[in-house]
């Protein structure tokens, strides 16, 4: 059951609760995927509330009247739109993949408004990182049984975005390749994988990155002035970003420490979720 809001623009939003505890504000990341991908992020919700934000175009929330308010910077206003919403003066915010990207503008634009901030498998591009180390991540996974496939997969999608081709090429690639985003190919993780063509909003999607360019320089300076707890978490499996690239990430906050999930790729609350599930629960819950 997903609760509305109204966005600054007057789009009418939804987010979904799930659980009981102290309110941890997740962005879903795709870019473009309805928040049901996340679930209770491994059993998080025992210990914690998570309100999970449908961003416009995907999930329960409405489209968007102006493509352009489908860009990454442009989403961090329905994000702070959402905590005044929910009346919290500071608010625990997590970010996956894609939705990292958004959560580390916000921390940006909003520092003073967050007491915890968590970054699960990150996207780099709001600082503007490389993801180092992704061609030696794929050959890892070599002796895996469905490597072959999934690599020649990889590579035509890498080539594909490359050309600007569109979704009805590229997500046939992309969920060819899906084994390389867990630690395991196995029933649960194949399930996973199999609905995201369902979740994911075509123009939420495309007009995540439409235009985004953002100034790294002043972002990466903002971010010296967060002085909340982060918590940035990888995938030791996970081609992007890699532990490496994840580190990198850490360096450029004040107060900020990585973790490492060794049998995790991209969706490590999937891949490992009791070590997820206690690490963001004590990260969350430790005295500053």
């Amino acid at each position: 059951m997903s609760t509305l809001f109204t966005a600054a623009d007057g789009t009418k939003l939804a987010y979904h609760r799930r659980g009981d505890g102290p309110v941890l504000v997740c962005v879903p990341g795709g870019p473009g995927r309805a928040s049901s991908y996340l679930g209770d992020l491994g059993g998080l919700t025992d210990s914690h509330e998570l309100v999970v934000l449908d961003h416009r175009g995907t999930g329960d929330s409405a489209d968007s009247a102006d493509p352009s308010a489908y860009r990454c910077d442009r989403l961090v206003e329905d994000v702070e739109a959402l905590r005044a919403h929910l009346g919290l003066e500071r608010m625990n915010l997590l970010g996956h993949s894609a939705g990292g990207n958004i959560a580390t503008l916000y921390a940006a634009r909003f520092p003073h408004r967050l007491d915890r901030l968590v970054l699960v498998t990150p996207g780099l591009r709001a600082v503007g990182l490389d993801t180092v180390g992704f061609e030696e991540a794929i050959e890892a996974r070599s002796a895996e049984p469905w490597f072959r496939t999934a690599r020649s997969a990889m590579d035509a999608w890498q080539r594909a975005a490359a050309e600007g081709r569109g979704p009805a090429e590229i997500m046939p690639l992309r969920m060819a390749a899906a084994p390389f985003a867990y630690g395991q190919w196995n029933a649960v993780t194949q399930a996973h994988a199999a609905a995201e063509p369902e979740q994911r909003g075509r123009a939420a999607a495309e007009g995540f990155y439409a235009g985004f360019e953002p100034d790294t320089a002043a972002v990466r300076n903002s971010l010296l002035a967060v002085t909340a707890p982060v918590l940035v978490i990888a995938g030791a499996l996970d081609p992007a970003p890699t532990p490496a690239a994840v580190r990198a990430l850490v360096d450029l906050f004040r107060n900020a420490e990585p973790a490492v999930l060794p049998a995790a790729s991209h969706f490590p609350w999937v891949d490992d979720p009791s070590t997820f599930t206690a690490l963001v629960g004590g990260f969350l819950s430790s005295v500053r």
